[in-house]
């Protein structure tokens, strides 16, 4: 913190930075969790700076424009205090703090920002954000469409827009050709989002953007990857996979018996193509984990994508870790793996994971 606070005592003198950082590192500190960090250095900011939020932000622009000068547009996730600041104090005074996350995202995304916004001022930020996927800088035109996403991941939810995502779509057209991968990766997750609700409108817009360049192809597959995995029939035949395809077997499916939570499952099993046509296949496995409640929750993962030609055999082996992360934990018990062909079920075998 100490570089950010030299920053601010350049345009604000008056800025009692090792007050500022006393209070901060508490005792309290260590025991925080990422995101009440944030918040943390967001409200002790607040305490260090003039009373008027108006004036607090123009500071805290200024501080952001001099990073911006000096070191160009970035998505420097250590500065997310910065746009955290106007949504822990300024959705009252959307006035200056729209314009201000403007400014700010393109330094650090607010992505997380705006989502209070949207909330109180729907029809506003619905315009807002259509005007920021037209923007010159390629940060700004992200967060119109990283912002306004039906189920962005850790943001806060807005349901209006899982009900009903017609104002998102005239913000991806905007963006569907961007230049900035950033941002077409952007309109690839929000429809990916999208189609966990409304399945039939992301198809008609895959149908509608397919074959018209490579970026747009690409946009396509990455948003469809969900129904792909659900096995939508639809969207498989989007890419050229027919579900249910004769000729396809799967044989003598093995896999470890027994795994330890760290360890991790092996397994093979023999795929074949016995009829007389070259048959285009999409290879996944899915797994069904065990829940903390004890119910079972599904994931599939891609092995790959083939053509294989009449007659053609092959062995394939795999294997899947069972490493606990802070995004996924692994409980005892009875497991599945099923393997997929064009998303049909076509062998399974059981598995237990012990604690």
């Amino acid at each position: 913190m100490e570089p950010f606070v030299a920053e601010l005592k350049a345009i604000y003198p008056a800025f009692k930075g090792d007050l500022f950082l006393s209070q901060l590192f508490d005792p309290q500190w260590e025991g925080l969790e990422l995101k009440q960090r944030i918040r943390r250095i967001s409200e002790v900011l607040r305490l260090y700076l003039p009373d008027a939020y108006p004036k607090a932000l123009e500071l805290v622009v200024r501080t952001t424009d001099r990073y911006l000068q000096r070191h160009g547009e970035k998505l420097t996730f250590e500065y997310a205090f910065l746009p955290d600041f106007v949504e822990a104090h300024g959705v009252s005074d959307p006035d200056v703090s729209i314009p201000a996350l403007e400014t700010i995202t393109r330094w650090s995304s607010a992505e997380f920002a705006v989502r209070p916004f949207l909330l109180q001022y729907p029809e506003r930020m619905y315009r807002q954000m259509l005007q920021w996927s037209e923007h010159p800088s390629p940060m700004v035109r992200r967060l119109s469409s990283e912002g306004i996403r039906p189920r962005l991941p850790w943001g806060m939810g807005v349901p209006a827009l899982k009900r009903d995502p017609s104002p998102i779509f005239p913000i991806l057209e905007n963006l569907k050709n961007d230049p900035a991968e950033t941002v077409r990766r952007s309109v690839a997750n929000n429809l990916n989002d999208i189609a966990k609700d409304h399945p039939e409108q992301v198809l008609a817009i895959a149908e509608r953007w397919l074959g018209n360049n490579p970026q747009t192809d690409w946009i396509v597959r990455h948003a469809c990857r969900g129904l792909l995995k659900k096995g939508n029939a639809a969207a498989l035949a989007h890419f050229g996979f027919e579900k249910g395809i004769a000729g396809i077997q799967v044989d003598k499916l093995r896999c470890t018996p027994s795994v330890p939570v760290g360890g991790r499952l092996d397994f093979s099993f023999f795929l074949q193509n016995q009829s007389e046509a070259a048959v285009p296949v999409r290879l996944e496995y899915g797994i069904d984990y065990q829940t903390l409640s004890g119910k079972t929750s599904v994931k599939v993962f891609k092995i790959k994508e083939l053509v294989m030609a009449p007659g053609l055999a092959l062995t394939v082996e795999k294997y899947q870790r069972f490493q606990d992360f802070t995004t996924r934990k692994h409980f005892a018990g009875i497991h599945k793996l099923t393997i997929l062909v064009n998303g049909a079920s076509m062998a399974q075998c059981s598995f237990e994971v012990s604690g």
